[in-house]
């Protein structure tokens, strides 16, 4: 790809890596990176050959948000923007449940800040790798716009305390306090970010590609139900699980403790 794509692709193994690449922007999420990065979600959901999906980012921030001068060079609307406003936020919300809903795990790779929508990117994916420099914020309420869309993701990952400091003080938070919080899942050096997502990812590859994809689909589903509800669920999914041919292979290879041969 040529510097003036704003989203790149790299398939590393088994592994897509998705690269925001607005970085003079800080990857601020503008109405074409969001639809260029739904487009490829789609697009890794549909190859089979993409087992996992690394999201990076060039440059020294992995995304400030909403693309802030995008949003307010509509004010002159008739409407005062409302409309490109609601346009925003919905194709924001919609890229964001692709990426729970993708039925491969989706891993941040966060070099730098990563701040409103884009500390609610980060929230979205199933796992997360910072750098030991990575600091997150939702910082709206500084300016008057309180992160009401990032505080869907958070409060589904972080204790409500810790999710209310973060919405109400606006503050940044280091690597190591994001990773305490559970906003993260490592924290590494720098340079090794994309590397140790990669990794991660082809780990969780070399897993049988439908129970990971039965797996995911029923964790998000059981996390909105009540606790009775989300057993029922989770039960009648382990009964269909027990009959696909991937837990068949499983189960046999383990009682006669060999390596699976998982079925293409």
């Amino acid at each position: 790809m040529d510097e003036g794509d704003i989203l790149l692709s790299e398939d590393q193994g088994a592994v897509r890596v998705l690269t925001l690449n607005r970085p003079k922007a800080r990857n601020c999420l503008s109405m074409a990176l969001m639809q260029a990065l739904q487009t490829a979600l789609a697009e890794a959901a549909e190859t089979d050959s993409v087992r996992a999906v690394v999201l990076a980012a060039s440059g020294p921030a992995f995304s400030s948000g909403h693309d802030l001068k995008e949003l307010t060079a509509r004010r002159n609307d008739p409407d005062r923007g409302r409309g490109f406003f609601e346009e925003t936020m919905q194709t924001c919300a919609k890229m964001m449940l692709t990426i729970v809903r993708l039925p491969k795990p989706v891993i941040a790779a966060v070099n730098g800040i990563a701040t409103a929508a884009g500390c609610q990117l980060v929230a979205s994916c199933d796992l997360a790798v910072a750098a030991t420099d990575a600091r997150f914020a939702t910082p709206g309420v500084n300016i008057g716009l309180f992160c009401s869309t990032p505080m869907v993701a958070l409060s589904r990952n972080l204790s409500r305390k810790a999710t209310m400091e973060m919405l109400l003080l606006g503050e940044m938070v280091e690597a190591e306090e994001a990773l305490r919080l559970g906003l993260v899942n490592r924290v590494v050096e720098p340079d090794r970010v994309v590397n140790e997502a990669v990794a991660f990812g082809r780990k969780v590859a070399s897993k049988p590609a439908r129970t990971l994809k039965i797996g995911k689909e029923a964790f998000y589903r059981q996390l909105e139900m009540p606790l009775d509800e989300a057993y029922r669920y989770t039960a009648g999914v382990m009964v269909e699980n027990m009959l696909d041919a991937e837990a068949e292979e499983g189960i046999g290879a383990f009682l006669d403790k060999r390596e699976p041969q998982w079925p293409r």
